[in-house]
């Protein structure tokens, strides 16, 4: 197994599509995932895994059914298992996710946003 370092900046310059995770690592069963967000997602949950997003550049918010979460650079914030959750970025933002191998990115909901094979860069 070849182990090397990750350069973040790098791994987002080669790519330009919103909201079509990127895996850069695994460790311990779950995916580094890198994605660009801009707009707004689809309200949807994970009823089996917790959800980890980091924002690398830019803002994002995440509405709760009972609050919004605001995030800056070098911010995360942790979804439950099971809390409904909307990602929104009013400019274009950069996550590094951090979430187990058998989570779809539309959680709950299939819709034409769903990546169901996810590339690796």
């Amino acid at each position: 197994m070849s182990v090397n370092k990750v350069d973040l900046k790098e791994k987002f310059s080669l790519f330009k599509e919103h909201w079509q995770p990127k895996v850069v690592g695994e460790l311990n069963g779950q995916y580094v995932k890198l994605a660009k967000l801009k707009g707004e997602f689809v309200w949807h949950q994970h009823d089996n895994e917790d959800e980890l997003f980091m924002v690398i550049k830019g803002k994002l918010k995440i509405k709760l059914r009972d609050r919004d979460i605001d995030l800056d650079e070098g911010q995360f914030f942790i979804v439950p298992r099971g809390v409904e959750h909307l990602p929104i970025a009013d400019e274009e933002v950069h996550v590094m996710l951090f979430e187990p191998k058998s989570v779809l990115n539309t959680g709950d909901k299939k819709n034409e946003r769903t990546v169901d094979h996810l590339d690796r860069i």
